[in-house]
C-alpha cells in the first residue's frame, strides 16, 4: 500500500486508462533518493497491463545501448520482423552481424515500430527505473521514441533523480515527487516494526521531510538515540544501510562488495569473481535475510539503489580495486570485453597500457555503433592511463573528434585543449583547430571558427581535403560577411582539383554562388558531384543553401526532395533539419505555404530530438515568417522570440535574421510602417544584408522607406535588389527590381514597370505586385483597370490564406465600391492539421502506413490513426478516393 500518494497515482491510472482505449502516453517521475519513483513503478505494473522493463544501471552508464538491450531482449523474435533498415540498425547497435554504423534516430525509430508491434494486441507497460545512469545512446533513442508516441496504446514511465540536468527529457511531461504530507507520513512511520520515543518519532518525522524511504529505514538505525548532528538525508539513508552491511560476516560482505561493483544483475559473474576472494552462493543468504538483496540463483538484484551505494562507498579503496580485478578476470567471453576494459580501468592506480588498450578498443566498437558519449569517455579514460605520451596524444584527439561527432561542443573544446597543451605533430594538431573551430561555430563564435578553418585549409597540402575543409569555411563566412566570402571563393578558385574528383563540381559551383556569379548550373553541379563519387547527400547539402543565394528556388526544392529521401534511406537524420529547412524556403517562395510550414514543423522536430540549436533557431524564425504571412500575430512573436531565446545565442543566434524579416513582414501586412522599418533596419548590416532574408526583403526594404518617404532609403535598397538580380540572372529576381522600380516612378514610367514586374512572379509576389499596381491604378481614378488587378490579387491571396493582406485588399476595393465576398482558404487539405495533410499526401501516392510511418518517424498505427481523422474531414471512405481528389494547394 502506498501512503499518501493518490494524486500521482491518479495520474497514472489516467495514462493506463488511456492505453486501454489506444492512446499513448509518456510521463518523467523525478524525486530525490528514497521519495516513491520505484513504488509507483510497481504500482502501475501491478495495474493489469503487459509490462517490459529496464533500468540505468551505474558501471554500464558508458556502455553504448546496454539498457536498451536489456529492454529490447525480451522481444528479439519481434526485431527479426522490422522494416530491414530498422532491423539493421538494431542489430548495429547491439554490435550484432556485419551491420554498417545507424543513426541514433534510425535506432529510434526500430525502437518506436517495436514498441508498436509488441502493443499490437493490447496495452503495454514500458518502465524505466533509475533513468539518470542510462547510457547516453539508449536514453536518446528511447525518447526520441516517446515524444513519437500517439495512437499506439504504449506508456513510458521513466523514473530519475531530481535534476533536470540527471535525465534531460524535452517535449516530455514531469512530475515532481515530493515528501508525502504530515498525516501520511505518520501513518508509514507508525505502521513499521520499531516502537519508538515520542521524542525520536517527532525528529524522525521532522528531519525526514517525508521521505518515504527515510521513514522506512531510519527508525531501525536511529532506535532512540538522540543524534545532535542531523546529517543530510541521502547520507543518513547510506549510513543507514551501512550499519545493517557492517553487522554481515566477512564473506556475505565480499560478495555484496562484487555485486555492488558489477551493477547488473547477472549473478553467474558475480560468483565468479567472489570464488577468487573466497565467498559464493551461500555467503548470499545472510544478506538476503537482512533483506539487502533478493536472488534466485541466476539474477541479483537490489532491494533499493542505496543499499548498493552504501555498500561500495563504506568498503576500503583496496578492497574495491580488488573486487574490480576479479570481475575483469571473471569477464573473460567475447561479449563482455567492453564491461572488462572498465573493470579493468577501475582496478588500475596508474598507467596501464593494457587496460588503455581494452578501453580504446571498447571506444572504438561504441564509435562503430553511434555510441558516441560511450566512446568519449573511454578514449578520455584509455588517454589517462596511457603509460607512452604518443597514445595518450592520439587518445584524446579521438575524444575530442568523438565528442565533436557526439555534439559535446564544450566537452570538445576542452578536450582539444589538454591535447593541444602536449601536442607537436602537425597533423593532428590540424585535427584539433577543426575540433575547436566547431567548438566555436556552436557556441556562437563563426569569427574565430572561420579564421581556424581557414588557417587549416592553408596549411593542408592535400587539394581534395583541402577543398572539403573550405566548403565548411562557407558557412563560417556566410555569417559573418561578404569580405569573408570573398576569402573563401578566392581560396576555392586557388585550389588544383582533378577534373574527376567529386568535390570539383561543389567547388566550383560554391564559388560562383558565395561570388554572386551564375557559373555552374545547380543540377549540373549536382549531378557532376554523384558520378564523381561525392557523398551524397552529406556533400551535397551546402550546394541547396548556395543555390537560395542566387535564386535557384525551384532547383533546390527539386534537390532538396531527392537529398530528403536519400536521407531518410540511410539513415542520416542529422542532415534531414537542413535539408528541411531550405526545402522549407523554396516551398514558401514558391507560392506553397502549406507545404513550407509541413517541412518546416518536421524539421524542427528533429532538430529538436537530435539537439541542433542552430536548426532550431533558424526553422523557429522560418515558421515566424510563414505565420507572418498567414497573419498569425501571436504564433508569429512566439516562433521569433525563442528563434533568439538566450540559449541559441540571443540577438546574435542565427534564426535572428528571420526572425526580425518575420516581424517586418507581419508590421508590413498590418500597415505599421514604422514597426517595419524598424526590424528591416537589421536586414541592412552585415551578416544579414547578404543573407537569403535580408536579399528577400529588398523588396520590402524598398515599399516600406517610400511609403514613409524616406527617398534615400529607398533608393539604396534599390540599387542593392538591382545588383542582386543583375548577378543571379533570375527573371523573378528582374520583377521584383522592376516593381520597387515602379514604386519610385512616377506616371507612365511607373505603369511602365508594373506592367514588366508582372511576368515571371511568384504567387505571393505576383499577388503583393497586383495589389501595389491595383492601389496606383484607383489613385490615377482608373476605376476598372485598378479592379481588375485588385481582383486578380485577392483571389491570390486567398488561395494562399494570406489574411492581412487579403483585408487590405478588400479595403482597396472597397474604396472602388466593389465588395468582395470571402473565399474558402485553401483546397481540401486546409481542414487538415499539417500532420495530417503530410500522412494524407503520402497514402495518395500509394505508399502503406509502414511506408509513410518510416519516411515520418512514425509508428504505423499513429499513421493509421491520423488517416482515420482525416478521411471523414476529407469526405473520402479509402486510399482510393484520396487519389482522386486535387491535393495540390
Amino acid at each position: 500500500m502506498l501512503h499518501g500518494r493518490e494524486p500521482e497515482q491518479a495520474t497514472i491510472d489516467d495514462l493506463l486508462t488511456g492505453a486501454r482505449a489506444g492512446r499513448s502516453g509518456a510521463l518523467v517521475l523525478r524525486g530525490e533518493a528514497g521519495i516513491g519513483k520505484s513504488a509507483l513503478l510497481e504500482y502501475a505494473a501491478a495495474q493489469g497491463i503487459p509490462a517490459i522493463r529496464s533500468a540505468g544501471i551505474e558501471s554500464e552508464a558508458e556502455l553504448p545501448f546496454a539498457a536498451l538491450h536489456l529492454l529490447v531482449r525480451p522481444a528479439m523474435e519481434l526485431v527479426r520482423r522490422l522494416p530491414p533498415r530498422q532491423r539493421d540498425a538494431m542489430d548495429a547497435a547491439f554490435g550484432l552481424g556485419d551491420s554498417t554504423p545507424a543513426d541514433l534516430m534510425l535506432i529510434g525509430l526500430a525502437v518506436l515500430t517495436l514498441l508498436a508491434e509488441e502493443a499490437a494486441d493490447g496495452p503495454l507497460l514500458v518502465l524505466i527505473d533509475d533513468a539518470h545512469w542510462l547510457d547516453r545512446a539508449t536514453a536518446q533513442t528511447l525518447l526520441f521514441a516517446a515524444r513519437r508516441l500517439d495512437a499506439e496504446g504504449v506508456v513510458i514511465l521513466f523514473a530519475t533523480r531530481s535534476g533536470p540536468d540527471d535525465f534531460p527529457a524535452p517535449g516530455l511531461p514531469e512530475l515532481a515527487l515530493s515528501g508525502l504530507r504530515a498525516e501520511a507520513a505518520a501513518a508509514l512511520l507508525d505502521a513499521g516494526p520499531t516502537r519508538l520515543s515520542p521524542t525520536t518519532r517527532y525528529r524522525l518525522l521532522a528531519e525526514s521531510g517525508g521521505n518515504p524511504l527515510a521513514l522506512l529505514e531510519l527508525p531501525a538505525a536511529a532506535g532512540n538515540a538522540e543524534d545532535p548532528n542531523p546529517l543530510p538525508l541521502t547520507q543518513r539513508l547510506q549510513l543507514a544501510f551501512h550499519g545493517r552491511v557492517a553487522r554481515l560476516p566477512a564473506p556475505t560482505r565480499t560478495i555484496l562488495l562484487i555485486a555492488a561493483a558489477a551493477g547488473a544483475e547477472d549473478l553467474a559473474p558475480v560468483l565468479r569473481a567472489a570464488a577468487t576472494l573466497g565467498a559464493g552462493l551461500d555467503d548470499l543468504q545472510r544478506a538476503q535475510d537482512a533483506d539487502l538483496v533478493r536472488t534466485d540463483g541466476q539474477v541479483l538484484t537490489w532491494r533499493h539503489p542505496l543499499s548498493r551505494a552504501a555498500v561500495y562507498q563504506g568498503s576500503a579503496l583496496t578492497a574495491r580495486l580488488a573486487a574490480h580485478r576479479a570481475l575483469a578476470a571473471a569477464l573473460d567471453d567475447a561479449d563482455s570485453a567492453d564491461l572488462r576494459a572498465w573493470h579493468l580501468a577501475c582496478a588500475a592506480t596508474g598507467p596501464d597500457e593494457a587496460a588503455a588498450t581494452a578501453l580504446e578498443r571498447t571506444a572504438d566498437r561504441a564509435r562503430r555503433r553511434t555510441g558516441f558519449h560511450g566512446a568519449v569517455a573511454a578514449y578520455d579514460r584509455a588517454a589517462a592511463l596511457s603509460a607512452d605520451a604518443d597514445a595518450r596524444l592520439r587518445r584524446l584527439v579521438l575524444a575530442a573528434e568523438t565528442a565533436t561527432e557526439a555534439g559535446l561542443t564544450d566537452q570538445a573544446a576542452r578536450l582539444a585543449e589538454r591535447a593541444a597543451s602536449m601536442s607537436t605533430d602537425a597533423a593532428l594538431e590540424s585535427r584539433l583547430e577543426l575540433v575547436r573551430a566547431q567548438a566555436e561555430f556552436a557556441a556562437g563564435k563563426p569569427g574565430s571558427a572561420h579564421r581556424r578553418l581557414m588557417a587549416v585549409a592553408a596549411r593542408e597540402t592535400d587539394p581534395r581535403a583541402a577543398a572539403r575543409i573550405v566548403t565548411r569555411a562557407v558557412h563560417t563566412a556566410w555569417y559573418l560577411g561578404p569580405a569573408e566570402l570573398d576569402e573563401v571563393a578566392a581560396l576555392l578558385a586557388t585550389l588544383r582539383l582533378d577534373a574527376d574528383d567529386p568535390v570539383t563540381p561543389i567547388v566550383r559551383y560554391l564559388t560562383g554562388s558565395v561570388a554572386g556569379l551564375r557559373t555552374v548550373d545547380l543540377r549540373t553541379a549536382a549531378d557532376a558531384a554523384r558520378a564523381n563519387g561525392a557523398d551524397s547527400p552529406a556533400d551535397l547539402v551546402q550546394l541547396c543553401g548556395s543555390g537560395l543565394v542566387v535564386g535557384q528556388d525551384d532547383q533546390v526544392g527539386e534537390l532538396a526532395d531527392v537529398l530528403i529521401g536519400e536521407a531518410r534511406e540511410q539513415g542520416r537524420i542529422a542532415l534531414l533539419a537542413p535539408l528541411l529547412f531550405f526545402r522549407a524556403e523554396a516551398e514558401l517562395f514558391g507560392g506553397r505555404p502549406g507545404e513550407s510550414r509541413i517541412a518546416a514543423e518536421e524539421g524542427l522536430r528533429i532538430a529538436e530530438d537530435i539537439g541542433q540549436p542552430q536548426w532550431i533557431s533558424q526553422l523557429t524564425a522560418f515558421l515566424a515568417y510563414a505565420a507572418a504571412l498567414r497573419g498569425d500575430e501571436q504564433s508569429c512573436r512566439d516562433y521569433a522570440d525563442r528563434a533568439v531565446a538566450e540559449a541559441f545565442g540571443g540577438a546574435q543566434a542565427v534564426g535572428a535574421p528571420w526572425a526580425h524579416a518575420a516581424l517586418a513582414l507581419l508590421a508590413l501586412g498590418q500597415g505599421r510602417l514604422d514597426q517595419a522599418q524598424a526590424e528591416l533596419d537589421h536586414m541592412t548590416v552585415e551578416p544579414a544584408r547578404h543573407h537569403v532574408s535580408g536579399l528577400r526583403t529588398l523588396a520590402d526594404q524598398v515599399e516600406v522607406a517610400a511609403r514613409l518617404g524616406d527617398t534615400d532609403r529607398a533608393v539604396a535598397a534599390r540599387e542593392q535588389l538591382d545588383a542582386w538580380s543583375a548577378r543571379a540572372g533570375q527573371e523573378w529576381i528582374a520583377a521584383l527590381a522592376a516593381r520597387a522600380a515602379a514604386i519610385l516612378a512616377e506616371g507612365a514610367d511607373a505603369e511602365r514597370h508594373y506592367l514588366a514586374a508582372l511576368p515571371a512572379q511568384r504567387p505571393f509576389d505576383e499577388a503583393r505586385t497586383r495589389l501595389l499596381y491595383g492601389e496606383w491604378l484607383r489613385r490615377d481614378k482608373r476605376k476598372v483597370d485598378a479592379r481588375t488587378q485588385l481582383e486578380q490579387a485577392l483571389e491570390l491571396f486567398d488561395r494562399l490564406d494570406a489574411a492581412p493582406w487579403r483585408e487590405r485588399t478588400r479595403t482597396e476595393l472597397a474604396a472602388l465600391g466593389v465588395g468582395a465576398a470571402a473565399r474558402p482558404a485553401g483546397g481540401p487539405l486546409s481542414v487538415l492539421t499539417p500532420q495530417e495533410s503530410q500522412i494524407v499526401r503520402l497514402a495518395a501516392q500509394g505508399l502503406s502506413n509502414r511506408e509513410i510511418a518510416a519516411r515520418l518517424f512514425l509508428s504505423h498505427r499513429t499513421v493509421g490513426h491520423h488517416l482515420y481523422k482525416a478521411y471523414p474531414k476529407l469526405g473520402v471512405l479509402s486510399r482510393g478516393e484520396l487519389r482522386e481528389l486535387d491535393l495540390a494547394e
